[in-house]
């Protein structure tokens, strides 16, 4: 089997030696060999990450009630301590769940792993295949067969949708994400089919085959060239709250190299650009992350223990990276400075780090994904800071929402925000549930359309401003020949958003912002109060727009949440706002709707010009004179 196995690899590119993975045969061949010392080190000196760990792990052992354990929690202790009742207990919580599953395949039923499309394979193949890595030696001949066995044909069906069956039965189903590695299902089945193959290889026929599965087929046959080619600059399509799932990716990453000596982190850019997305979607108070798309765990996208994980990850995978340094200083002054719950206490006693926090000051202040559209820019990097947000790429994923050209200002909290925050579902997903502008149809909004893009026209930024302008007019459809938003961000606390909408006269045009604080209209000024500080929206043109207040409550989706609706009827409009926060702005006037001076709070005069054909202008800051043409600059990190 041995030799056979050999030659499956050398046929497949999968190797010993040079850069490719090394597959060891005796057990344990996942992770203990490369971090044994360093973990039983740590159980040994009694660091507060061990310590934590391994009193939770013996409660379990004991009998407690851990919400979300997992037996590989065990499994790892029996092997770090050589004490028998960890893989005693663990042996025990795998081989029930695998008499239950084959007990109702026997039945004719489909066993729990296939719920939910799989959801949930990487979990439970997952944890079974650490648990008989190991703790081998205390499994019995017919546990292996019949573990093995299980956990081969439960990742057959996943990757064969079609054939799908459980004891000859046949259980087809719709094989949903199996070819998409932008979907957070996909890192579930990754998992599975990686730890099966590396756990069980040669030890059952039709095991080995996922090893290639997995290396050759998924990860460089398909992962890495889609990140390379969709997903620059780091980050998720589904947005913050299902993206945070890549946590369990970059997981596979440090397993594979530990266990086969064999980089894969680096071979796309992705991860590593992942930790510098990160660190910028996070907000400045350091306890919540930028809510876009989906929010479904929590509404609020507050900082939690798997965006923790998400960051300790990287730094283990770049510990001499220049981010390492930043990244953890982020953590150690989160909101979550150690794991809250306890199936996560792991983690913190396994990415333990020995890199010295520094300061987040040293990053540069704006930040543009490409891959996922998200672009950040903030004022500096203390807690105080302004942050913004506008949401300007790709709308291809099922869990993103219809949010191009949205945008969120946020000061010590929100001023200017997406409505999720204060939905009960954390799923509200259209165009009007979002701060943008868009176009209303026979009294309807018309839908931006998934599978379409914003294109990114214009990135810049210089001293004291970031410009950024962006073409949304592919998202829709028949009912706009152009829509395009530019926002030039004056720091610390002005931003001039200009949109140019061409619109069928039939269609009406709203330009939008939500806010979670109900606003007070006056004239063609909007305030808001929330969080300490006043939000002011000036209108300068159109000046014949009518300003009308919507609260979110009248959906019982919402428990709050208010948005400003300016309508206007279609045509050829643009529309020129400046929102100032704590009056940072004054004297603020327009002669044209195309073009606005104004006083900064610090003396500074500002005229700004834009072209009302198409993207670019002039700004005049200060002594400054700045051409806004297109074209796009890579921002400092």
């Amino acid at each position: 089997m041995r030799n056979l196995l050999a030659l499956v690899l050398l046929a497949a590119g999968c190797h010993g030696g040079g850069s490719g993975p090394n597959l060891p045969d005796d057990h344990p061949r996942i992770y203990i060999s490369a971090n044994k010392d360093r973990l039983s080190a740590a159980l040994t000196a009694g660091t507060p990450e061990a310590v934590r760990f391994q009193k939770m792990v013996d409660g379990w052992v004991g009998g407690d009630d851990v919400y979300g354990f997992e037996p590989w929690n065990a499994a790892l202790l029996g092997q770090l301590t050589g004490d028998a009742k960890y893989c005693a207990a663990a042996v025990k919580s795998v081989d029930d769940e695998v008499t239950a599953a084959n007990s109702a395949i026997s039945g004719g039923n489909t066993p729990d792993v296939a719920d939910d499309d799989y959801l949930d394979v990487g979990d439970d193949v997952g944890d079974l295949a650490l648990v008989y890595d190991w703790c081998y030696g205390t499994l019995s001949s017919d546990q292996r067969t019949a573990w093995l066995s299980y956990a081969n044909q439960a990742v057959t069906n996943v990757w064969n949708p079609d054939s799908a069956s459980w004891g000859g039965t046949a259980a087809k189903w719709d094989g949903w994400a199996i070819d998409d590695p932008d979907d957070n299902y996909y890192y579930s089945f990754l998992r599975a089919t990686m730890l099966l193959g590396l756990a069980g290889h040669g030890d059952l026929d039709g095991i080995d085959q996922w090893i290639t599965e997995f290396h050759d087929t998924k990860l460089t046959g398909e992962l890495v060239p889609n990140f390379d080619k969709n997903l620059v600059g780091g980050g998720s399509r589904e947005g913050t709250g299902y993206g945070v799932s890549l946590r369990d990716l970059f997981e596979l990453y440090d397993l594979w190299g530990a266990s086969t000596s064999e980089d894969i982190a680096t071979m796309t850019p992705h991860t590593r650009a992942s930790m510098l997305d990160f660190i910028h979607q996070v907000l400045p108070t350091l306890d919540r992350v930028a809510p876009t798309g989906d929010q479904s765990r929590d509404s609020t996208a507050s900082f939690f223990d798997y965006h923790r994980m998400f960051l300790q990850e990287l730094v283990h995978l770049f510990p001499n990276d220049s981010l390492a340094g930043p990244a953890l200083a982020l953590l150690q002054s989160s909101s979550v400075p150690a794991m809250t719950e306890q199936f996560m206490y792991a983690y913190d006693f396994l990415l333990a780090s020995d890199v010295p926090p520094t300061s987040l000051s040293s990053l540069g202040t704006a930040y543009y994904a490409s891959g996922t559209g998200q672009f950040y820019a903030r004022s500096g990097w203390d807690t105080h800071a302004t942050w913004i947000n506008m949401n300007a790429g790709p709308y291809t994923e099922s869990h993103a929402h219809q949010d191009q050209g949205a945008l969120m200002i946020y000061k010590d909290g929100y001023l200017a925000y997406d409505p999720v925050i204060d939905s009960h579902s954390g799923l509200p997903q259209d165009v009007d549930e979002h701060g943008t502008l868009r176009v209303v149809k026979n009294g309807k909004a018309v839908a931006q359309q998934m599978g379409n893009a914003s294109t990114l026209l214009a990135l810049h930024a210089g001293t004291g401003y970031v410009h950024i302008a962006a073409d949304l007019t592919a998202l829709e459809g028949s009912a706009a020949t152009k829509l395009q938003r530019e926002v030039v961000y004056l720091q610390p606390d002005t931003v001039v958003i200009y949109d140019r909408a061409t619109t069928p006269a039939a269609n009406q045009q709203v330009w939008s912002l939500a806010f979670p604080a109900s606003p007070a209209i006056s004239g063609a000024t909007t305030t808001v109060t929330a969080s300490g500080h006043t939000l002011a929206i000036q209108r300068l043109g159109p000046t014949t727009a009518t300003p009308t207040v919507y609260d979110f409550t009248q959906n019982s989706d919402f428990s709050n949440g208010f948005r400003l609706d300016e309508t206007m009827a279609g045509g050829d409009n643009r529309w020129l706002h400046v929102a100032t926060i704590d009056g940072s702005a004054t004297q603020i006037t327009s002669t044209d709707g195309n073009s606005v001076d104004l006083m900064l709070a610090d003396g500074t005069a500002v005229h700004l010009a834009f072209d009302p054909t198409g993207v670019g202008g002039t700004l005049m800051l200060g002594t400054q004179s700045i051409a806004l043409g297109a074209g796009i600059d890579t921002l400092p990190e």
